[in-house]
């Protein structure tokens, strides 16, 4: 999605397109158990692929693990989501994806099946538990809310393009909405912070 912003000063315009890259909370696939992979592929190999997989988010529902109020390491239901992968033996080759993902809460799913995760032999299985978690991609790649944020001048006086690509996890409309509305808190928390000096 493309924008074009009239009047906004540079340093907000660039601090808008920066939330929207990695300051806007989605969520990813951030602990996971692994029961059983008789795969090719070290478990911490699945986990890392697992965590890569961009997951649909509703920030509406759930809270960031730092604001919620079960204050639990482990998670709530207000701040985690279970899913699980169990491919079951085969008797051919196949490659398991994304779309074998069941999660405990129909909101919070891969945002594509045909995301492949391992190519499993005959007889070969793996079995996970998998906890996702909201976050932001300051912390770890995985919470990027955006592949790409940026911010080109035009010919017009006062005038950027900022161009948003979502990973899918919100629509682009949603990223750049809490962009702004993430912008906003921090300046107002900017705000009280000079006020104390």
């Amino acid at each position: 999605m493309s924008l074009r912003l009239k009047g906004v000063p540079l340093q907000y315009a660039n601090a808008l397109r920066r939330i929207c890259l990695n300051g806007v909370p989605v969520f990813a696939i951030d602990t996971v158990d692994v029961i059983e992979n008789t795969s090719v592929l070290p478990d911490e190999g699945l986990a890392h692929r697992l965590g890569l997989i961009p997951l649909v988010t509703d920030l509406s529902r759930f809270n960031e693990p730092s604001k919620c109020d079960c204050q639990s390491e482990s998670g709530c239901s207000n701040c985690r989501v279970m899913l699980v992968l169990d491919s079951g033996e085969s008797d051919t080759t196949r490659i398991v994806l994304s779309e074998e993902i069941s999660s405990e809460d129909d909101t919070v799913k891969p945002t594509s099946g045909k995301v492949a995760l391992v190519e499993l032999a005959p007889g070969q299985r793996i079995k996970i538990e998998c906890y996702a978690k909201l976050g932001r991609g300051t912390t770890h790649a995985k919470w990027n809310s955006s592949n790409i944020a940026t911010l080109t001048e035009t010919d017009k006086k006062d005038e950027r393009i900022l161009t948003v690509e979502s990973t899918g996890a919100l629509t682009p409309e949603q990223l750049v909405l809490a962009g702004v509305d993430e912008v906003g808190s921090r300046l107002g928390e900017f705000r009280d912070m000079m006020a104390k000096i």
